[in-house]
């Protein structure tokens, strides 16, 4: 099947919501108190271009919980991008393409098309200050106590680096240049 098959084929975020049976509460707070800022609106709108994020995804996965509600909530802002989600278990071949570096498939994993759904890049499964803390000085905690910071630094960041990272890939698959500050 191909992308444009796929996504065309795939529920639209609050369709993925109403269906969520693991955390479904947790998925409808957190997207209910999401709050995206004016800048990262402005700067997803001024990619030139219609986007599609195709999200892959379960909804026991708890760093998509803290993610995937903050990008669902620029699509609907951005006039320019659409997302749609997958299970990652009823995709395979697809998770398959976009593993972790380690080889993981993990979670939640965005891949952004163009115009003509031709893939552009991919982001996963975390924001990379938390997946670089995770690797160094979370990696000798006990799970509990690594979930704790996990959960915190969620909390504190608020799906800010999740949006720039994200839009950041948009832009420069858009072609958009960020002149340094004089």
């Amino acid at each position: 099947m191909s992308l444009k098959d796929r996504f065309e084929t795939a529920p639209r975020f609050a369709e993925f919501l109403a269906a969520a049976q693991k955390n479904a509460a947790l998925w409808r707070d957190t997207y209910r108190l999401t709050k995206v800022p004016d800048d990262a609106i402005a700067r997803a709108t001024a990619v030139p271009g219609r986007w599609h994020l195709l999200v892959l995804v379960e909804d026991w996965c708890g760093d998509a919980v803290n993610t995937i509600p903050y990008l669902a909530r620029l699509a609907e802002l951005s006039p320019n991008l659409d997302l749609r989600v997958l299970g990652r278990d009823a995709n395979p071949d697809l998770m398959d393409a976009h593993l972790a570096p380690s080889g993981a498939r993990a979670i939640p994993v965005v891949i952004v098309l163009d115009e003509q759904y031709a893939e552009r890049g991919w982001w996963g499964s975390r924001p990379s200050e938390l997946q670089a803390w995770i690797e160094t000085e979370g990696r000798g905690m006990e799970k509990d106590e690594r979930y704790r910071h996990v959960r915190t630094w969620y909390a504190r960041d608020r799906g800010r680096s999740t949006l720039d990272e994200v839009i950041a890939l948009l832009e420069a698959a858009g072609g958009v240049r960020h002149d340094a500050a004089a």
